[in-house]
């Protein structure tokens, strides 16, 4: 009886392992083809989707290790792999996977061989996203998936404002891989045989880089309440009244924001116990003043203005009109956003009229030319990857650029969070300002593209 259950026992598993091969791989029993929808629900749970006509292009082990990072850095970067089909289409794509996916953040989609990304304004401005996506565009990442798709996160985690979205499962690495038993016990180990002499040094090494910053602080102070005042006495000048004939609910809710601003500057100052917390403060002026330009439009029937970076040369003069080329002393030429006065005056041969600050020596200097501690004062300005090529070669440009700067200063004044009302990860459905969703160039072969930005929808 035995003899003939086995070989009857036998093919029956033969025949359930057939069956399952041949459902694995019979094109009649493949799950549904994938849309951009599809994409989207994914990346509302994990920040990189890889659809299955595209697997060649990113194992899934290099698809872990990608979310990994994103998720460690906690940052709103969303990544799709997608195969170049008629299912994908190039026009539209990528705005269509932000509005569906419905959260602000930057985007980027990896076509086939092409690649391009976009973002939202209060996350990452336009010409950051360009610079970033030009940079992984090289023959050297456009080639390979997992080698431009990696190049193009560990740039863009550093310059994202935001934190990632809470629906996002989260976990990454660190819940995948308990800390090891031998190493804890070699640490606590090392730690013991330390003792009282390392605590010492800990503690006085603590109290100095206190000192550091407590004096780094009051430096910084003495600019920042100068740009409040300054910012406080443009409110005050401004003749404007909510109940004022002519004026809407558009003009107040400018208003509110412009007054909002205001309240939250000085809020985050007074609040403020490290350099790094004044990115906040400068961040909240520049919003309101960008606030304050839109409502003047508004009520002279002018166009709404664009969302630039404040003025270069001295943020209190508001938001840049143009970009122009400026070389600073000793430094090579490179585009600065500008104001219209200071526009006028360059173009006039004439020296703008520059921001300066106290260099400790009794004289003022212009801030890029003074110490690293007026590099978060700057970073809340110029924030979004903007500031490296701004100050590349000034002296504040050299200090932002070392492991110092990082450890004493707190870092992240490349344009890399920190602070401010931006509102990376938020959920917002479609409701979202595809004119103003940045980047988007358009995808071509071997991932290079024609440039540009989004313009009211469209590549």
């Amino acid at each position: 009886m035995r003899k003939r259950l086995f070989p009857a026992l036998l093919a029956g598993l033969l025949l359930i392992f057939a069956a399952a091969a041949l459902a694995l791989t019979s094109p009649a029993s493949a799950a549904p083809a994938a849309t951009i929808q599809d994409a989207a629900q994914a990346l509302r749970d994990d920040p990189v989707y890889v659809d299955p006509g595209a697997r060649d292009q990113l194992s899934v082990a290099d698809e872990k290790a990608l979310e990994n990072k994103i998720t460690d850095a906690d940052k709103p970067v969303f990544v799709a792999v997608l195969p170049d089909t008629p299912a994908f289409p190039e026009e539209g794509l990528l705005q269509t996977l932000r509005s569906d996916t419905g959260i602000t953040g930057v985007y980027a989609i990896r076509l086939g061989d092409g690649f391009d990304a976009g973002a939202d304004p209060q996350v990452m401005p336009t010409r950051a996203v360009d610079n970033l996506t030009a940079a992984v565009e090289n023959p050297t990442t456009a080639g390979d998936a997992d080698t431009q798709l990696n190049a193009f996160v560990d740039r863009a985690v550093e310059q994202t404002r935001g934190s990632a979205p809470a629906s996002w499962s989260g976990g990454g690495a660190a819940d995948e891989s308990g800390a090891p038993v031998g190493g804890l016990i070699t640490l606590g180990a090392l730690v013991a045989a330390g003792g009282a002499g390392a605590f010492a040094i800990s503690r006085r090494n603590k109290r100095r880089k206190e000192e550091e910053e407590r004096a780094a602080l009051d430096k910084l102070r003495v600019v920042v309440d100068e740009d409040i005042t300054a910012y406080g006495e443009t409110l005050e000048r401004l003749d404007f009244h909510p109940a004022e004939k002519g004026a809407d609910d558009t003009m107040r809710a400018d208003y509110e924001r412009a007054l909002d601003s205001y309240e939250s500057a000085k809020t985050k100052m007074d609040k403020a116990t490290h350099p790094s917390d004044v990115r906040g403060v400068t961040q909240s002026l520049e919003d309101g003043r960008y606030s304050l330009a839109v409502l003047e439009a508004r009520r002279t029937g002018a166009e709404i203005p664009a969302r630039r970076p404040p003025c270069f040369f001295d943020p209190r003069h508001g938001p840049s009109v143009a970009d122009v080329l400026w070389t600073p002393s000793g430094g090579a030429s490179r585009e600065v956003p500008v104001c219209g006065a200071d526009e006028a005056r360059l173009t006039r041969g004439e020296d703008p009229m520059s921001r300066t600050v106290d260099v400790g020596d009794g004289n003022r200097r212009p801030y890029w030319e003074a110490g690293p501690a007026y590099g978060p004062w700057a970073g809340g300005y110029f924030g979004g990857g903007l500031l490296p090529g701004l100050l590349v070669g000034t002296m504040l440009g050299s200090m932002l650029a070392t492991p110092a700067y990082a450890s004493e200063y707190g870092g992240g004044d490349f344009g890399g969070g920190g602070g401010g009302d931006w509102g990376g990860g938020d959920v917002s459905g479609s409701d979202f300002d595809a004119s103003g969703f940045g980047g988007g160039g358009g995808f071509g072969d071997g991932g290079g593209f024609g440039g540009g930005g989004f313009d009211g929808g469209g590549f």
